[in-house]
């Protein structure tokens, strides 16, 4: 690649037509520089030297085109989270299950098209926690200009995120030997707000300016490593109209709750008497005692008023920022009634008269902590023992990357390697009170040790081309009582219910929403509950599914979907491109 081309972002749009489809092209150059936050100058990885990185703005049915330079000392990769990748697997981005990473000084294509999607989505790298400052926005407008609810004046990007002190690359490896592993602040688009401040100086705030009457889409992301988040504007109302780039049936209300890995846009009219500003202000929501407890992460931007003097308004002094009524950091229960309250916006979807129907998988995934003993010792100390080691299991199987070949090459070659991948077992090896919160404290001798040992493996589960499945996640009390922010790649899925305590099959399918349920790629499993979805397993490939909390998807609190090809060339996976990573351990 061309120096000049390293050195900043090529983002040309080649229009065919203006009824057509275009070719959007972006070139995005992985670096490390340092920024100054907090009195401390950090070593960050960052694309084309932004914090947040560059947005892709496209129109549905556009192809993008992302060349990824990597002048980073890691190997990386660029995950295009909830666009479906349909037939297209090997553009998916997630290191060493789709790809081996690029290597440094390296250079590979993403390609991938956007037809049938519209709304907000994200990309972020899928290596380590590096993703926690190389992430940015996507947004696919509708091909017709017109969206199903009030057209807005304005589009505003609103990334949470988080800012760290640490060395990113060794914050997975702290997972697993300490809790001291925590951001230094929250962050919107990259700004800490006046809440953070060194030696007396407040850090800069995010300001959105505003015109009294006018409407603002806010497209909602969540990029933390760490929390899910209440954001709130005061003085101010939402319209909620979409989640991860499908339209809800819309709903009002006053705080928004989105999780790591969710996108939610939100309309807001600028209504609130305009001589004064507004505070902005994003919280993270942590589970109470006796979970271990974080510092309380809040950050908060401005709301101004412009143009008042057009309007008519005479405004005395200046005054002081109004700050909102936020929910309690320990309140869950917030979240829990505002996920519940998304509801589709389109009873019509193709699939829908597919997951009402016979259902081919059913899993009931237990989502919890264990420990496994160090040095590969059958038998070792629990309950905190230094003697084992903290894991994140799914059905109490901790993931295992591999480190030699990505598993989608290795099922294209049918490489030896697949013979060490286990099948996700369908259901927890025994069952237990999962959501007993008598579980969560660790100690020896504690009421979870009994139950702490865990097992480590690579995992996936293998459907048919076009089977429909059922999966049931179950948040457990084990070690902790977190909710799950549960991501899956290369599909949508219908949300059909939630619930508090332990799913029961015979009580809760009663109360599935089968008529209009909210499409989604993320989906919040609530703290000590359980959360349903189904999906038709429809894109040939290997789908990485995953908890988007980075302390439980870095000890294993993942698996892999795999899906056969159809009976046609038309669904089937074509082969990988001729440029594809190899990894650094492999030898050819």
């Amino acid at each position: 690649m061309a120096a000049a081309a390293a050195a900043a972002l090529l983002a040309a749009v080649v229009a065919l037509t203006a009824a057509e489809a275009a070719l959007v092209e972006h070139t995005f150059v992985v670096r490390q520089m340092h920024m100054r936050h907090l009195c401390k100058d950090t070593l960050v990885t960052l694309v084309n030297g932004q914090f947040p990185g560059p947005a892709i703005e496209a129109t549905e049915g556009d192809t993008v085109v992302v060349h990824v330079v990597n002048e980073s000392p890691y190997g990386i990769t660029i995950h295009w989270h909830g666009v479906k990748q349909r037939l297209n697997c090997w553009s998916d981005g997630a290191g060493m299950v789709t790809q081996c990473p690029i290597q440094p000084n390296a250079t590979f294509s993403y390609r991938f098209n956007l037809t049938g999607q519209e709304g907000t989505l994200w990309w972020h790298s899928h290596v380590s926690s590096l993703r926690a400052t190389l992430h940015g926005v996507i947004i696919i407008r509708p091909k017709s200009g017109a969206y199903p609810f009030r057209k807005p004046d304005m589009e505003v990007p609103v990334i949470i995120g988080e800012w760290w002190h640490k060395d990113l690359t060794e914050v997975d490896k702290a997972y697993l030997n300490s809790n001291d592993n925590d951001p230094a602040a929250a962050t919107i688009n990259g700004k800490l707000g006046d809440l953070s401040n060194c030696s007396g100086k407040a850090e800069d705030s995010y300001v959105l300016e505003v015109e009294p009457g006018k409407t603002y889409l806010l497209r909602l992301v969540n990029a933390a490593l760490y929390s899910e988040y209440y954001f709130r504007v005061a003085g101010h109302s939402f319209t909620v109209v979409a989640s991860d780039a499908n339209y809800l049936r819309p709903f009002s209300t006053d705080v928004v709750a989105v999780a790591p890995g969710e996108t939610m846009d939100v309309l807001m009219v600028a209504d609130a008497p305009p001589c004064r500003p507004y505070h902005m202000v994003t919280l993270a929501i942590e589970a109470p005692e006796p979970d271990p407890q974080l510092p309380l992460y809040i950050s908060r931007g401005l709301v101004r008023y412009k143009n008042i003097d057009a309007g008519g308004v005479q405004c005395g002094s200046n005054q002081g920022a109004v700050m909102p009524d936020m929910p309690d950091h320990h309140d869950t229960t917030t979240t829990f009634y505002f996920h519940g309250n998304l509801t589709g916006a389109a009873p019509g979807h193709p699939l829908l008269p597919r997951v009402r129907g016979h259902v081919d998988e059913r899993l009931y995934i237990a989502l919890g902590q264990g420990s496994v003993c160090r040095g590969n010792r059958t038998s070792c100390k629990r309950g905190g023992s230094t003697e084992s080691m903290l894991v994140a299991y799914m059905n109490n199987v901790s993931f295992h990357l591999p480190d030699k070949l990505a598993l989608l090459e290795a099922r294209y070659r049918g490489d030896a390697s697949l013979s060490m991948v286990e099948e996700l077992p369908s259901r927890p090896p025994r069952a237990f009170n999962y959501t007993d919160p008598a579980l969560i404290p660790v100690a020896p001798g504690g009421k979870e040790e009994a139950i702490e040992p865990t097992r480590k493996a690579t995992t996936a589960r293998r459907f048919r081309y076009n089977a429909t499945v059922e999966v049931v996640f179950q948040s457990t009390a084990m070690m902790q009582s977190d909710s799950n922010p549960m991501h899956l790649h290369g599909h949508d899925f219908f949300v059909l219910a939630q619930g508090h305590g332990n799913y029961d099959a015979a009580r809760d399918v009663r109360i599935y929403n089968l008529v209009d349920p909210p499409v989604k790629n993320t989906v919040h499993v609530p703290r000590l509950g359980w959360a349903a979805i189904r999906f038709v397993a429809d894109n040939p490939g290997s789908w990485f599914l995953h908890c988007h909390f980075e302390y439980h998807i870095a000890p294993g609190m993942a698996t892999v979907v795999v899906v056969d090809n159809g009976p046609t060339p038309e669904t089937t996976l074509p082969p990988p491109p001729t440029d594809l990573p190899k990894c650094s351990k492999l030898q050819e």
